[in-house]
């Protein structure tokens, strides 16, 4: 019996150890896996790495554009004002002088009543017999009727 127990408990050790070897090898293979895993991750994460670099460069370069654009708009827009402002006092002195030729054509209208009305078919062309003055005074007249009636004048 001594002998039978022996032998008993050395193949119980032998199972065991069978057991113990199978699990090793289903743990290296694990293992294995994990760091192919590993590595593919660190390769992840280098990349990873490198596009938060050059979008990092990336939003630098575009804080720098807008900074110019801000800068150069404000410019643009500066001198769109002063554009503006001068071509309002430019629009006010037009009508200024726009209402002087009128009260000239009204007060030359008078004297030139008995001429004829100029043509408007040819209104390049000036007749023979009008004096400079009176031609003058025509002109302002057309130029004041055509501002009054709601169009440009020139």
């Amino acid at each position: 019996m001594n002998h039978s127990l022996g032998v008993v408990i050395e193949t119980l050790v032998a199972i065991l150890l069978m057991l113990t070897i199978g699990y090793c090898m289903l743990l290296n293979r694990r293992l294995k896996l994990l760091k192919a895993d590993e590595h593919s991750l660190k390769a992840t994460i280098a990349e990873l790495i490198t596009a938060t670099e050059i979008a990092e460069r990336a939003i630098g370069g575009l804080k720098l554009a807008v900074r110019d654009v801000n800068e150069n708009l404000g410019a643009q827009l500066d001198q769109a004002s002063q554009m503006s402002d001068h071509l309002k006092k430019q629009l006010a002195e037009s009508d200024y002088v726009v209402r002087r030729l009128s009260k000239i054509a009204i007060a030359a209208r008078p004297q030139s009543a008995a001429a004829p009305p100029p043509t408007t078919a040819e209104p390049d062309v000036e007749p023979a017999h009008v004096s400079p003055a009176k031609a003058i005074a025509a002109a302002a007249q057309a130029f004041s009727e055509r501002k009054r009636a709601g169009g440009l004048a020139a």
